[in-house]
């Protein structure tokens, strides 16, 4: 067994994954999940523009990449992600880059007593930002609204 990731090192794998999406064409965002005893279980991107696919999205494309594991490895995990997360399969902590260009269910997932953790992280920020700047339609697409009104939803 190798040694445990930290937060910074899980974080650092959804930050890579995020700029392979980024540099793919599709929707800069990425996903590492983690185990309890700090293992990487699985790591992905969103690639809903690169297959075509509804549900392709950051945290579930860590999820498909960690493989069929039982429900015992999800208890005590944590998902990094480098934008607002998804809310899935009993993971007990979320480490979030930001939350500025998209807020995301964080009060959904703290309500349901999982611990969300904000890096405030400058260089998500910056890539979620230019992405949205040069690709408006598919940010919105991808978060589900016709026209972005403000940053925070």
């Amino acid at each position: 067994m190798s040694n445990p990731l930290s937060d910074q090192e899980g974080f650092a794998i959804a930050v890579e994954e995020a700029k392979i999406g980024y540099e793919e064409g599709g929707v800069p965002i990425g996903a590492a999940l983690v185990s309890k005893d700090g293992q990487l279980l699985g790591r992905g991107h969103n690639m809903r523009v690169q297959k075509g696919s509804a549900i392709h999205h950051g945290e579930t494309s860590a999820l498909e990449n960690s493989g069929r594991l039982p429900a015992s490895a999800y208890k005590g995990s944590t998902m990094y992600t480098t934008t607002g997360a998804c809310i899935l399969y009993g993971i007990s902590r979320v480490v979030v880059g930001e939350n500025n260009t998209f807020l995301g269910g964080e009060a959904y997932l703290k309500q349901r007593g999982i611990e969300v953790i904000n890096m405030q992280n400058k260089e998500c920020q910056e890539l979620m930002e230019k992405f949205i700047s040069e690709k408006p339609e598919l940010w919105n697409e991808d978060i589900g609204v016709e026209k972005r009104v403000h940053t925070k939803e």
